[in-house]
């Protein structure tokens, strides 16, 4: 069997964004995994809200054939954490500088006993129609002017600022709602930690990932490791596919 053969039998790899971002930001690992012969899928992630946002990456992965491996960035490893357990085809999990929230906690607390994130004191807040009526609630985005220090330290200024000047917003009301059981209790999992992440936070983020028994890998950056090492991310989850192939 030839290499590109061997590749596109293992599982499908699902890139799930996380806050003020998209699957854009998937595009340079995309790229490389396309590139190993590995059929991947960066699908879009709502931003409105923990079970809002799981029950869609779920209904999204169970229309993908045969085995999956879940990858989340960000925000989106709490939506992968709970979208997996309402799937049947997830062989493995991957966080990349991401949440591994457990049964019951809140991101908004784990990113508040973060030493090293500055994310909450950079955010702004907006409003946004529900569909109900006038109603409305609040979404936030980072302060543009404060974007690169946040969360895209190692990008050069004019790259971090078309991300930032391009963020999508995501629902405040995700940093309050409380997780559900997680996928890490019953599926092999791989983690990649941001030396320097200051969004998230490299601390929790590395604590979240020892306690759920992550395979670790330490990759001297930023929040946005995708971006700027997309070949360290790519090898971790090549590994990782390895692995449950």
């Amino acid at each position: 069997m030839s290499d590109a053969a061997s590749s596109a039998s293992g599982p499908t790899v699902v890139l799930v964004h996380g806050a003020f971002a998209d699957a854009g930001s998937w595009a340079f690992v995309t790229e490389r995994l396309v590139a190993a012969g590995v059929p991947v899928r960066a699908i879009v992630n709502p931003l409105r809200g923990i079970s809002h946002d799981a029950a869609y990456v779920a209904s999204m992965i169970n229309q993908i054939p045969g085995p999956v491996l879940a990858v989340g960035h960000s925000y989106g490893g709490a939506v992968i954490t709970n979208a997996v357990p309402r799937t049947g085809n997830v062989v493995g999990l991957v966080y990349v500088a991401a949440f591994a929230p457990d049964e019951g906690e809140l991101l908004g607390d784990i990113v508040g006993r973060s030493k090293d994130s500055v994310l909450t004191s950079a955010l702004e807040e907006y409003q946004y129609p529900t569909g109900n009526g006038s109603e409305t609630a609040t979404e936030v985005l980072i302060d543009a002017a404060k974007f690169r220090s946040v969360f895209t330290a190692d990008l050069p200024q004019r790259q971090s600022d078309v991300y930032g000047l391009s963020q999508r917003p995501i629902a405040a009301g995700a940093f309050a709602e409380k997780s559900g059981p997680p996928a890490w209790k019953n599926l092999p999992v791989w983690a990649a930690v941001g030396t320097a992440d200051t969004a998230a936070g490299a601390d929790v983020v590395r604590e979240m990932a020892q306690r759920a028994g992550a395979d670790i890998t330490e990759i001297e950056g930023s929040h946005v490791i995708m971006i700027s090492q997309p070949d360290a991310v790519t090898e971790v989850i090549l590994k990782a596919r390895k692995s449950v192939s």
